[in-house]
């Protein structure tokens, strides 16, 4: 039964490689057997998340790339096909949030910079919808893979503050219900979508809103959250591994165009 897990040999490309959850991803892939192609901006940390996926005998490589610029990602299409002659794994894990598209006491919903807000929508939206165009061309040709989206429960239950965040990763949950479809319907019933809807996690982009800079306590937003968690606590980055090996492996061979909740029991709780 374990072999329906089984990810060896399978080629993942996984975006936001280098990040928070995105290295946690990119290691939990790699110690399932899959060679990892570890995307992402900052040349240094994509480095260190591929050296250590190759210290613990996993197989990896590194490829500088902004979701949002075509041309990097060709660039890295190119580079991932050269090096392992495939893609069967696309992981869209790039995404995040900015303090200055997020409202609070000292910056109301009417002064919010549409620049700000436009470069949230982007990241999210565009930087899922960008990659799978340019990676997904390779599964269509092939005709079977599997796209992996990592959306938000900001998605499946607008949170306070957050407008842009929310909306975007909104709009990820609808286009992996699209992508799942028309990469049916068009290409091949061999092609899955999926998407994760990750809890509240402590990352770069949310320990802000979370935790008190200076003193590292939590915010009364942080301590809200926790209430409202059954499980009563943040989750951790490898809570996520398990969920992604079932969405990405022959295990989950009939499932597409979903979104699964990885959420500590936050989107089951109404708070009474």
């Amino acid at each position: 039964m374990l072999s329906v897990f089984n990810l060896q040999n399978k080629v993942v490309v996984i975006t936001g490689g280098t990040g928070v959850l995105g290295s946690e991803l990119s290691r939990g892939l790699a110690r399932a057997g899959a060679k990892v192609a570890v995307l992402g901006r900052d040349a240094a940390r994509r480095d260190r998340v591929v050296a250590e996926i190759r210290q613990e005998g996993g197989e990896a490589i590194g490829v500088l790339a902004d979701v949002l610029n075509r041309d990097d990602l060709l660039r890295a299409r190119n580079e991932v096909l050269a090096h392992y002659g495939t893609v069967d794994i696309l992981v869209n894990g790039a995404g995040g949030n900015s303090k200055q598209a997020t409202t609070s006491p000292e910056l109301p919903l009417f002064d919010l910079l549409e620049g700000e807000l436009d470069w949230v929508v982007r990241l999210n939206f565009m930087g899922t919808l960008l990659p799978t165009q340019m990676f997904g061309e390779v599964l269509a040709e092939k005709k079977e893979g599997v796209i992996l989206n990592i959306s938000s429960m900001a998605a499946l239950q607008p949170l306070t503050n957050v407008v842009g965040y929310s909306a975007a990763k909104a709009a990820v949950n609808n286009l992996t219900q699209w992508l799942a479809v028309h990469f049916n319907k068009h290409y091949s019933a061999n092609i899955r979508v999926n998407a994760m809807a990750p809890g509240f996690f402590l990352t770069e982009q949310n320990r802000f809103l979370l935790t008190d800079e200076r003193s590292g306590e939590l915010t009364p937003r942080g301590r809200t959250i926790l209430e409202h968690t059954p499980m009563g606590r943040f989750g951790e980055p490898s809570d996520l591994v398990g969920t992604a090996i079932w969405l990405v492996s022959d295990a989950s061979r009939f499932v597409t165009g979903t979104v699964v909740p990885v959420d500590g029991g936050f989107s089951a709780f109404s708070g009474v």
